[in-house]
């Protein structure tokens, strides 16, 4: 069955990346509608959610459904939940990264992700308890390594203004013990790109539960351990801060975000 579910959830992935591509840098950057401050939408997002939808709704009736941009709905067994453009602001830009995330969640619990880059083709998938893959490749586990070496990935606080200097005093201390820090604009693809090793550290804060719910599987079917700012158990639907990373880099970037975010986060 998850196998079967996985492949339908790929299609729709694809369905959407597609659409997309199609309208890829056809018109002026900045283009697109406001949601809130520094929060933006088009109908590339809305079109793509629809095509997601009516793959999934036909894949497992019942299921609930929670998206970006438009019902959010959460099951009491199975529910999907979907960022269809995943990076929004860059796609306006005509920046090419951003994706298509779609996970499927059972009892609160990730069972089935699919994250896919569409400009690249790039696609990770991962089963509940199976692994991991990118483009078909099983990923490894995530090894320790020191802090000096890691590149940390995260995200501006754009729709955060309360923290704001909380960020700052991360970031200082951040620069100071790891080797660089990316702001890419995809928290869908920082996390597959911690679990591949392309990034060994990500922490953000004020994530919606859509923008992490695929690449949260991707994490732990990779050993990469994650909480929130209170070294918790991270809940997308209830925590405001994530911080996750490889062994030996995760414990010392958890330290320093709490220090820096304290009770906020």
């Amino acid at each position: 069955m998850n196998t079967a579910l996985l492949q339908e959830m790929i299609s729709a992935a694809r369905s959407a990346g597609a659409f997309q591509m199609s309208e890829f840098r056809r018109r002026e950057p900045g283009w697109g509608d406001t949601k809130a401050a520094h929060d933006f939408v088009s109908f590339v997002d809305i079109e793509s959610e629809r095509r997601i939808k009516a793959i999934l709704d036909q894949t497992l009736p019942g299921a609930a459904f929670y998206g970006e941009e438009t019902e959010k709905n959460r099951g009491p067994e199975y529910t999907w939940i979907v960022d269809p453009l995943d990076g929004t602001t860059n796609y306006l830009s005509g920046l090419d990264h951003f994706s298509v995330s779609i996970a499927l969640w059972k009892h609160n619990q990730p069972l089935l992700a699919v994250v896919y880059k569409p400009s690249t083709d790039e696609l990770f998938t991962a089963e509940a308890g199976k692994g991991a893959w990118r483009n078909g490749t099983m990923l490894s586990p995530a090894k320790p390594m020191n802090c000096s070496g890691a590149l940390i990935a995260t995200g501006t606080p754009y729709r955060s203004p309360d923290t704001v200097p909380a960020f700052y005093r991360a970031l200082d201390q951040v620069l100071k013990t790891f080797r660089d820090v990316r702001r890419c604009g995809s928290a869908a693809l920082d996390l597959c790109y911690v679990a591949a090793g392309f990034f060994q550290g990500f922490w953000e804060v004020d994530l919606q539960p859509y923008d992490v719910a695929a690449g949260l599987l991707l994490l732990i079917e990779t050993g990469n351990p994650y909480s929130n700012f209170q070294g918790k158990a991270y809940d997308p639907f209830l925590h405001r801060g994530l911080v996750t990373g490889r062994p030996g880099v995760y414990e010392s970037l958890a330290r320093q975000v709490q220090s820096a975010y304290g009770e906020l986060a």
